[in-house]
């Protein structure tokens, strides 16, 4: 499993927006992510910038990179757009990051 980390951002007063349409994800999408080898996802917000920290949990680059080509995840970016930063295919503005420590417990507590 690969884990995967990127930051965006929401534009100012639209943090409760981008949270509201995010607990109501479309079925369609969580389907996509599903058959793309997402595992888990989950995005923070830092509420004084307004930073997004997405963390996922991915089988490959290759099927993660293939979300972006599917109906509905175009869908949802034209969505999202007016909410946050996007790029000109309405593609969310992001930065990946590069993962510098991980940790995994291997007892029980």
């Amino acid at each position: 499993m690969i884990r995967k980390a990127f930051v965006m951002s929401v534009h100012p007063g639209m943090e409760a927006e981008y949270e509201r349409r995010h607990q109501s994800i479309w079925p369609e999408l969580a389907q996509v992510l599903q058959e793309h080898g997402v595992r888990n996802y989950s995005i923070f917000l830092h509420r004084e910038t307004r930073q997004l920290f997405a963390w996922a949990e991915i089988e490959n680059e290759e099927r993660w990179e293939s979300i972006a080509r599917t109906d509905v995840c175009r869908k949802w970016w034209a969505y999202m757009q007016e909410i946050m930063p996007s790029n000109p295919d309405h593609g969310p503005q992001c930065e990946n990051l590069r993962e510098v420590f991980h940790w995994t417990s291997t007892e029980r507590v």
